[in-house]
């Protein structure tokens, strides 16, 4: 907190003005600052105002007082006699602090010329018993009137470092106040019965400041108005949200209770996390609407996406992953069931109603598996994908036995796999490459055509330069195998096939080129030798 220490208000420097504040019988409500004095100095006194006529009860002077105030509050009988002598008091301060311009022209004050020192009382006029000097930036200081009564009960910070220590105290001066404003408001709320009814049109902002000023006074009452403020109240943006739980968070190590407001971003059940993001997986993965599907897809994708960027345990990211295993596994059997229904003989003569459950289901399963094959992908956690689908020798053996139309999305399916290896996304085993391309690659030759013509996603250069890549992570011996089998179908299909003449081409030169370049390396190094002997 700022720093608290006894002074005297001072003398000749600066004139105190002050600033008449409608009072009601529980206190007030006043947000003060140089620029809201000053515009109140303005309507208030206009600079050519006869000295000697004293604004009547329901003056236009007197209706301009409540822009101070966010609600007009409701007077007490005394009403007219405050405004009367406070209204007094300022005008002749107005017309001394005017008097060297002349009476019949108003200048815009400059900003020198601002009032530096503000003075305001509380509850009733002329029953204050302590001061409190608040000496806020740039010179700007603002004297209040207070009762020590209402700040004894209020207030453990005034109550156990001041009052009881000090009983006798007149005057307290709060050294460089970061919110000199807040401070006033804070101080003014202990006077309300119903602090929720003045903080209810605040916005977050004004509200943490507010709660920053009461923790510092010790003030709980309004701590708690504040959490419940906060509680209630729509948090507009992910940096307001910040504020919240930021502020939040630094009263909780206070031993304040700030649990209501903390359940908003943080959950005490221990397994929510799994159990939510199998939910949601399940719900994704089921649905049949395509636009839903396709948006909440684009969604999960992108906020998982965002998690992997934030560090977390890594019993959290096993969690997840597990939970996408699960599903990628409950996905993959059903597909099989599926291409076994389908590869029937008899399957082909049933009618169509029949027919479009099953293939449709085919499309939603293998949709389901590219999705989440991305998804893992993203965390860095797909080497078992290339393991679970690499083994379904039985998957890609009936893959032929089905229409072309249904089963082009299993071969994407291949296709992103070869494009992550080509670009180190996922490092699988050596046997795991192998068998990946003796399973999934003449599938995926057998509807290249289809995917070139019929799939708008589907990027060639990318998919052959991730096939070339992966074939060459492999041993010569089996370079030359896939290769050679390859070439038979670029061959009879040419374009219609994916072309792999640059990792043919690599292929080669490890074979032809390269071992007799070595040859020759040590024919002249034996050379060199004999020549230097």
């Amino acid at each position: 907190m700022a720093e608290i220490r006894l002074t005297k208000v001072e003398q000749g420097q600066t004139k105190i003005r002050n600033v008449p504040i409608a009072v009601t019988p529980e206190g007030f409500w006043c947000c003060p600052s140089p620029v809201v004095f000053q515009k109140t100095l303005k309507a208030q006194n206009p600079l050519n105002k006869p000295k000697s006529s004293p604004p009547p009860p329901k003056s236009s002077a007197q209706k301009k007082l409540t822009p101070l105030n966010e609600k007009k509050p409701t007077f007490p009988q005394s009403r007219d006699e405050v405004f009367s002598n406070d209204q007094r008091c300022f005008s002749n301060d107005a017309l001394g602090l005017t008097a060297s311009i002349g009476s019949e022209r108003a200048v815009r004050p400059k900003a020198e010329n601002l009032p530096r020192k503000v003075a305001i009382e509380f509850g009733e006029p002329g029953t204050s018993d302590l001061k409190i000097i608040l000496h806020g930036k740039q010179g700007f200081s603002v004297k209040l009137g207070v009762h020590k009564s209402v700040l004894k009960e209020k207030s453990s910070f005034f109550a156990n470092k001041l009052f009881e220590e000090q009983p006798d105290l007149s005057c307290i001066g709060i050294d460089d106040c970061e919110d000199v404003e807040f401070y006033v408001e804070t101080i003014g709320l202990m006077y309300y019965k119903d602090m929720k009814q003045k903080l209810i049109k605040q916005n977050v902002s004004r509200a943490l400041r507010i709660l920053k000023v009461a923790e510092a006074l010790g003030f709980n009452s309004c701590i708690q108005t504040c959490l419940e403020y906060l509680e209630a109240v729509p948090w507009v943006d992910d940096e307001e949200e910040e504020k919240v739980v930021s502020s939040i968070l630094r009263l909780q190590g206070e031993g304040i209770v700030v649990s209501p407001v903390l359940k908003r971003v943080a959950s005490e059940a221990s397994n929510h996390h799994k159990d939510t993001l199998s939910n949601i997986m399940e719900l994704v993965l089921k649905s049949n609407e395509e636009r839903g599907r396709r948006e909440m897809k684009s969604i999960v994708l992108k906020l998982l996406r965002e998690n992997n960027n934030l560090p977390s345990s890594a019993s959290a990211m096993d969690i997840c992953n597990n939970t996408i295993y699960t599903s990628c596994k409950r996905c993959l059997n059903s597909l099989l069931g599926m291409f076994r229904v389908a590869a029937e003989p008899e399957f082909n003569d049933k009618p169509l109603d029949d027919k479009g459950p099953v293939l449709k289901q085919i499309i939603l399963e293998a949709d389901n598996l590219l999705w989440l094959l991305e998804i893992l992908i993203e965390r860095q956690a797909a080497d078992e994908f290339a393991v679970l689908w690499s083994s379904h020798q039985e998957l890609a053996s009936l893959h032929k036995k089905l229409p072309i139309v249904s089963r082009h999305l299993v071969s994407c399916i291949t296709a992103r796999l070869f494009v992550g290896i080509g670009r180190g996304e996922l490092l699988p085993l050596k046997d795991t490459r192998h068998m990946l391309l003796e399973t999934w690659l003449q599938p995926l030759i057998d509807d290249y055509s289809w995917l070139l013509h019929g799939s708008r996603s589907f990027d060639r250069k990318l998919v052959e330069e991730g096939i070339g890549r992966t074939i060459l992570t492999l041993p010569l011996e089996e370079q030359q195998t896939i290769l050679l089998a390859w070439l038979g179908s670029f061959l009879k299909a040419g374009d219609n096939c994916p072309n792999l003449q640059r990792a043919f081409e690599v292929w080669w030169r490890r074979t032809f080129i390269r071992p007799y370049s070595e040859a020759r390396g040590n024919m002249l190094q034996l050379d060199s030798l004999m020549t230097s002997r």
